[in-house]
């Protein structure tokens, strides 16, 4: 939930442990090339034999409707199983599901660059919000749609955003939920409307937290 991007040396150190013990390494690539500089991001499946990687047409391609994703492998014998059990629990997907996803992944420049545009011209309207709140702080998201907003209130996460939902309409995602207490998950890719309206109720309900502590 941080928006951290991995950097390529310590995915190269993961990939030397794994490999050491013919370990198989899956990782969730849904937000992959969704970065806030232009910079590469290489797939485990390229890098690492028994890297196994999954993603999907909802996030970076905001295509969630159509329920469809892959996964990504060199070992043929993992393949051979992920297909079995697509079968067994499937059989196949909606065809017009994956015709709207062909015609998307044919212009997955055009998605990615409108995507990357949201995020990239959103993300310093977060920043602005945290420097003037005090009592907020975060490391800046490399990549993604989210970021780990910590506080220093003396209140437990669910509490406080369960109650910031109550009281404000602000919903956030307890940083507990991530083994992260005093903290909130805040998504930044939705329409810029919502996302300032968001901001400012949270901190209407913060200005009211700060009169009781």
């Amino acid at each position: 939930p941080t928006g951290a991007l991995m950097p390529p040396e310590m995915l190269e150190a993961i990939i030397d442990m794994a490999r050491g013990c013919g370990a198989y390494i899956l990782c969730d690539e849904v937000y992959r090339h969704l970065t806030q500089d232009d910079v590469y991001s290489p797939s485990i499946a390229d890098l690492y034999e028994k890297g196994i990687s999954v993603s999907s047409m909802s996030k970076v391609f905001s295509l969630a409707g159509i329920r469809l994703g892959w996964i990504a492998c060199r070992d043929k014998d993992v393949v051979r199983s992920f297909m079995s059990h697509r079968d067994y629990n499937l059989i196949s997907c909606g065809m017009l599901d994956e015709q709207i996803a062909a015609i998307a992944l044919n212009n997955r420049d055009k998605i990615l660059a409108r995507s990357r545009g949201i995020v990239r011209s959103h993300l310093p309207i977060l920043d602005q919000w945290i420097e003037k709140e005090q009592h907020l702080h975060y490391v800046r998201p490399q990549a993604g749609t989210t970021a780990l907003v910590h506080y220093d209130y003396p209140m437990s996460s669910y509490d406080m955003c369960r109650l910031m939902y109550v009281e404000s309409g602000a919903f956030v995602t307890p940083g507990d939920c991530f083994g992260e207490p005093k903290s909130m998950r805040i998504g930044y890719a939705c329409s810029e409307e919502t996302l300032r309206g968001g901001l400012e109720a949270i901190s209407r309900f913060i200005r009211a937290v700060e009169k009781t502590v």
